[in-house]
């Protein structure tokens, strides 16, 4: 994540970073161009599950739909990181030009659910080491 926000800085990209859990979807940051973004801004994201996905996306979908309507040319691209541990099935936000999932899921008891979902949205489907390893191109 850390690479990511990296290249929008460097791009001039607008980005943003919505979190969800505890019932709620919170805007952590942007939209805007990361000026810098380093392990404070990760350390205090947490994880645990039990907020429903699709809080998640309605608050980026809205987000993005905001994004359209300011600039109806600029491409608006939604990450997606997670375990997939979700029996949620929300739309595919409409504002959304490409979706990226990225499936933190690991072991041995992998449901394979952000591989579906990625299928299902017609999005790109990486696994965190694919996109370490993009990033250091």
């Amino acid at each position: 994540m850390l690479a990511s926000f990296d290249r929008a800085a460097v791009e001039r990209a607008h980005a943003a970073l919505i979190c969800f859990g505890g019932g709620r979807a919170d805007l952590r940051f942007g939209p805007a161009i990361p000026r810098w973004w380093n392990e404070r801004w990760v350390e205090p994201i947490g994880g645990g599950g039990g907020t429903s996905f699709e809080i998640g996306v309605a608050a980026a979908a809205k987000l993005l739909d905001l994004a359209k309507r300011r600039n109806a040319a600029q491409e608006c691209v939604l990450w997606v990181l997670g375990d997939g541990r979700t029996r949620d099935q929300p739309a595919k936000p409409r504002s959304a030009d490409r979706i990226v999932i990225v499936d933190c899921e690991g072991g041995d008891g992998a449901l394979g659910r952000w591989k579906r979902l990625a299928h299902d949205w017609g999005a790109h489907y990486l696994r965190p080491e694919d996109v370490v390893a993009a990033a250091g191109r």
